[in-house]
């Protein structure tokens, strides 16, 4: 006896549904399945160099591999940004991070600060809130990762003086005293060495910091805010 007859294309087995995948803003750090991006020793030995000709104090580090992409690949922990200006806590990042950071103390900041705050003396520390950290952008439990977990971002808390004083980075645009124009002046330049400039008037998360870092984009293309 026969069956019913076969349908068009023949018998088909059943099909499991394909797994779905999440879009990267939903998608947490381990879901992310990132790795370390690998530094040539040509490029790190030229950077270091030149970090050496400007006086930037620093020391090589083990290489850093936390999992899940954080890490890098030939981290240096940075003690003095620039000979006589102490960068505290010391900052473990990479060093085309620190090498913006040093130009851009010697061409921006420094001379801002005399021309605005001659009465302040000279700079002497940078304090800094954040370097190498594990995690996504902003602290977000899902996103893209934070620039902090390559070690290519800093985030500077305040400058402080030899007469005593601090100048905290904090909300100036609105600010007409020369401590706002201050501020306002280093952070415009700060897009000239780093690749993205977060201010405290680009977000809450940023509203006591400049985050500066050395991400790479196509085109060239910086975000300064």
């Amino acid at each position: 006896m026969q069956g019913p007859p076969l349908p068009p294309g023949g018998l088909k087995s059943p099909q499991t549904p394909a797994e779905e995948t999440k879009p990267p803003a939903e998608q947490t750090l381990e879901e992310q399945h990132l790795t370390i991006e690998p530094e040539s020793d040509s490029e790190h030995a030229e950077c270091t160099a030149a970090l050496r000709a400007l006086g930037v104090a620093f020391k090589d580090t083990p290489r850093i591999d936390d999992g899940n992409g954080c890490g890098i690949d030939k981290p240096i922990i940075v003690s003095e940004a620039l000979p006589g200006i102490a960068l505290k806590p010391e900052a473990t990042i990479r060093c085309p991070a620190a090498l913006a950071l040093a130009r851009w103390l010697k061409d921006s900041v420094i001379p801002a600060a005399s021309a605005a705050l001659p009465e302040q003396g000279r700079l002497t520390t940078v304090n800094q809130a954040t370097s190498y950290m594990c995690r996504l952008r902003n602290g977000a439990e899902t996103g893209k990762i934070s620039e902090h977990a390559r070690g290519n971002a800093i985030d500077i808390a305040s400058f402080h003086f030899e007469k005593g004083e601090d100048v905290a980075v904090r909300s100036r645009r609105e600010d007409p005293t020369l401590t706002g124009a201050f501020q306002r002046t280093v952070s415009a330049a700060g897009c000239i060495y780093f690749t993205t400039v977060l201010d405290p008037e680009s977000d809450a998360a940023h509203e006591t910091h400049f985050h500066l870092d050395v991400m790479e984009r196509k085109g060239g293309y910086r975000y300064c805010h």
